[in-house]
């Protein structure tokens, strides 16, 4: 488990880690360069195969922090499921996700789905025929899918290589933190490697119960 500690990298030297179509993407948002806290997610993600927790201010780009390493990482994959699982508490949070990460996505053709109850059901359908790439989804759609279609539920989650999990904050106490940590510990047990976790919070105040939460 890290905290995203201080990296002492170059940051120019972790932007040409980045996949070329992710480089090109980043220049066309008009940055030169990376932010401290993405550089230092960077090398945490691909140097070390552990569970990596973000935690910076709002706004400072912890979304593309966790989310560009890991699709430099999953650009090339050819294997069947689901690369990542990015968990929110939030239909709201889901859309907005998906309206940035999409058009990159696009660019990697790396195929990108939201799954909550108000999402299109046409995308869901074909994820389910076809899993791979990433989806964005809540705790509650991934209990339904285990309790309904449990057969899909080990298709799509059976070789996951991330996990991804926004607004840690919000899952470190109470009964929906409880809940989504026996859903992680599930799908961890559908696959014979488990999916390295990265838990992204803005607002967390005492890092090492988000990292034991994070590494249950």
């Amino acid at each position: 488990m890290t905290n995203s500690p201080q990296s002492g990298s170059d940051p120019s030297a972790n932007f040409n880690r980045l996949n070329a179509e992710i480089r090109r993407w980043i220049w066309e948002q008009n940055s030169e360069e990376l932010r401290d806290v993405q550089d230092r997610a960077i090398s945490s993600i691909f140097d070390a195969d552990i569970d990596v927790l973000i935690s910076a201010s709002t706004a400072s780009g912890k979304t593309e922090a966790a989310m560009l390493p890991i699709l430099t990482q999953i650009a090339d994959r050819t294997s069947a499921g689901l690369s990542v699982l990015y968990v929110s508490p939030l239909k709201a949070l889901i859309n907005d996700q998906f309206r940035r990460l999409e058009p990159l996505c696009e660019r990697l053709d790396i195929d990108v789905v939201r799954w909550h109850g108000d999402a299109p059901l046409a995308a869901k359908k074909k994820t389910l025929k076809n899993p791979r790439g990433l989806a964005l989804i809540t705790p509650e759609s991934i209990e339904a899918l285990f309790v309904r279609r449990p057969a899909a539920a080990y298709q799509l989650f059976g070789s996951l290589d991330f996990v991804v999990v926004d607004e840690l904050h919000a899952f470190l106490h109470g009964l929906r933190g409880l809940h989504l940590a026996s859903l992680l510990r599930r799908i961890d047990e559908l696959s014979t490697k488990r999916a390295r976790r990265v838990g992204l919070s803005a607002t967390i105040g005492d890092l090492s119960v988000a990292s034991i939460w994070l590494n249950c």
